[in-house]
């Protein structure tokens, strides 16, 4: 299975290499890696002290932000390397303050990762979550150097768990402790002989709950929610924007703010979703030229400010459980309080499933449901506060992952 899990790397080298010359996104990532070791190469000389957080993507960077920048605080002489897989996350977060050095994770390959570690020497690694790879964990363990995976999610379906997974599930014991989200995979680890786990929790809920500790003020929203009810709409795709803009077209009356905060904020996206809706609407990008209080709906044609838009919000709704590309992150509403809608596809979404068994978010499939529901939650206060208590005890029960893990690495 070695051989072919290595065929299958070199092959996909060349498939990315391929479609980078049509996709933008593929081009970065290629572009990146081939970057990597001059970058490293350039950054870290012989004998730092070095540390290595790895993350798929900008979902799982914030994920383990809150342990990685306690571990800034406890290891501040060594230089930290921070990488990704995608461009998502990489682009977005290629100056964070947490780390020294940013990079996108070369390819697994065997050659790769002996390069890697004999440039990094890392005293810890952290993975998180998943993108757990095989030749990289292998040379780790090879090498006697300490990796640990925290928030991990795994589900029986997978590899690691399969009689044909053995060079997975071997990778998987290079770690010498995991950290699960939920028993589940704590089961799973103990069905194949790993004994080295804890259930710690999800490192999400201590980086939303973090989030009430930071100035959230934004003085445009304040201008613009006027002290009118708000309905906020978070990494919205087109399946529900199509619902908001006919709610608004309809249904609302001129004493509702809403604003909407697209995940794709490409110029003809927004404006085609700008055309859409009959009432009075202002772009972020043009939020200075106008008096916000006279707008009704505000899309935010940027990135980077949704988790404070949140904390103006009365209702929330997130994005992508309408159609197939994935539910965004409904933590960080929730910790503000307030009620949630999503979608009904959200299956693999365990915290969705739990906040909606709480009463504090609800599903739905269709125009009539998402009117139904809306306009009971904008009429009915006390409805609305209750329902936005369970979804902030929800996320103070479930935070103090961190906690663990940091005493594990006797922090």
């Amino acid at each position: 299975m070695s051989i072919i899990y290595d065929i299958g790397i070199h092959l996909t080298g060349v498939v990315l290499k391929l479609g980078a010359q049509f996709n933008a996104k593929l081009k970065k990532g290629v572009i990146g890696r081939k970057n990597t070791f001059h970058i490293l190469k350039n950054n870290i000389q012989k004998g730092d002290k070095t540390l290595w957080f790895h993350c798929a993507s900008l979902g799982e960077y914030e994920q383990g932000l809150p342990v990685f920048l306690e571990l800034r605080k406890h290891y501040k002489n060594h230089k930290i390397i921070l990488s990704f897989f995608s461009p998502s996350g990489y682009e977005i977060r290629k100056n964070s303050p947490i780390a020294n050095v940013v990079i996108y994770l070369p390819l697994d390959t065997k050659t790769n990762a002996k390069r890697f570690l004999d440039l990094l020497n890392p005293e810890l690694t952290i993975f998180v979550k998943y993108d757990i790879w095989p030749n990289f964990l292998n040379e780790l363990k090879a090498r006697h150097l300490r990796a640990i995976l925290i928030s991990a999610a795994f589900r029986k379906e997978q590899s690691y768990f399969k009689f044909y997974g053995k060079h997975l599930k071997q990778a998987l014991f290079a770690f010498e402790h995991i950290f699960t989200q939920n028993e589940t995979s704590k089961t799973l680890l103990e069905s194949i002989n790993y004994k080295s786990v804890t259930l710690s929790g999800d490192t999400r809920y201590d980086r939303v709950y973090s989030q009430l500790n930071l100035d959230n003020s934004l003085n445009f929203i304040d201008t613009f929610k006027n002290n009118k009810l708000c309905i906020v709409a978070g990494s919205t795709w087109p399946e529900g924007e199509a619902l908001f803009v006919e709610f608004i077209n309809t249904q609302v009356s001129k004493d509702i703010k809403f604003i909407i905060a697209p995940h794709d904020i490409k110029p003809d996206r927004i404006k085609k979703l700008q055309e859409k809706i009959n009432s009075k609407t202002v772009l972020f990008s043009e939020k200075d030229n106008h008096n916000l209080a006279e707008f009704q709906v505000f899309i935010i044609d940027t990135i980077g400010i949704l988790s404070k838009i949140y904390s103006y919000a009365d209702i929330a709704y997130v994005g992508g459980a309408v159609g197939n590309t994935g539910l965004h992150n409904t933590l960080e509403p929730a910790v503000f309080g307030v009620p949630i809608l999503i979608g009904n596809n959200h299956v693999k979404f365990l915290e969705a499933q739990a906040l909606i068994n709480n009463g504090g978010m609800f599903e739905i499939d269709n125009q009539l449901k998402f009117n139904e529901t809306l306009n009971k939650l904008i009429a009915d206060s006390d409805f609305r506060a209750e329902a936005g208590s369970y979804n902030k005890a929800f996320i103070e029960k479930n935070k103090g992952a961190v906690i663990q893990i940091l005493d594990y690495l006797r922090i």
